[in-house]
């Protein structure tokens, strides 16, 4: 019988293994990252307010839902944002923030106290 062969390291085997393991590592957490939600709202005069939504890597957010909420769970403003990523809506009489929800762990709340003022 022929003996086996004798392996003295399996350490390139392993800076192998690793490293791959860390490509791969690095490239999930640059896609999980690139996609964070983001909302802005100004108030563009005395009786509008405009948000603008949309994700960390630059991508738009047309269709995502913007609901405008009052501080007692009421939805005041049901919406969604426009091929612009843009909803447009009347300041309500009463306090409120604005829920951008883009699903699970893609939500972001503006307070009213938040809102830039013209």
């Amino acid at each position: 019988m022929t003996p086996l062969p004798r392996f003295t390291s399996c350490a390139p085997l392993r800076r192998l293994l690793s490293s791959a393991a860390l490509i791969a590592a690095s490239g999930l957490s640059l896609n999980a990252w690139a996609h964070n939600p983001m909302c802005e709202c100004k108030q563009i005069d005395a009786e509008q307010i405009q948000c603008k939504g949309g994700f960390s890597d630059g991508s738009g957010a047309a269709g995502v839902t913007l609901d405008v909420i009052g501080y007692d769970e009421t939805v005041l403003v049901p919406g969604k944002l426009g091929d612009d990523s843009t909803l447009t809506f009347k300041k309500p009489a009463t306090d409120f923030y604005v829920l951008f929800d883009a699903g699970p762990g893609h939500v972001v709340e503006v307070d009213k106290a938040d809102i830039e003022a013209p």
